[in-house]
């Protein structure tokens, strides 16, 4: 599946659970790479929602917290084409239906120089 959205500025929760150990210890262990502290946050169209959901809904990739934090699931992702990383989708979360999280190595939106309103693209 491959889908478009307009990156959006985040609410900075993210930088402090994935600076959590156990998270990025796990996502090391799963996915290969320890992420960068915070996420690449993606509003894509309502139009996806529903395959979203599906996917979100049958994922297995599953990390269990530690006490005190939510559980996360992720599928792998590919965004513009060229950077591996992950969707995230955490058990707890402010964020709307529409709202997509980026996990990978790097800070993306230093290295592929994007800004608010940007459009990229997710493949998964």
């Amino acid at each position: 599946m491959k889908i478009e959205g307009k990156i959006t500025t985040g609410l900075g929760k993210a930088a402090y659970f994935l600076s959590q150990e156990f998270y990025a210890n796990e996502f090391e262990k799963n996915l290969g790479f320890v992420p960068f502290p915070g996420t690449l946050n993606i509003v894509v169209s309502g139009d996806y929602l529903d395959e979203i959901n599906e996917v979100k809904n049958s994922c297995q990739n599953l990390i269990k917290p530690d006490e005190g934090f939510g559980a996360v699931k992720y599928i792998e992702a590919i965004l513009n084409d060229e950077i591996k990383g992950a969707i995230v989708f955490p058990a707890k979360t402010t964020h709307d239906e529409n709202y997509l999280e980026f996990i990978a190595q790097d800070k993306l939106r230093d290295t592929l120089n994007l800004k608010d309103d940007d459009v990229v693209s997710l493949e998964f």
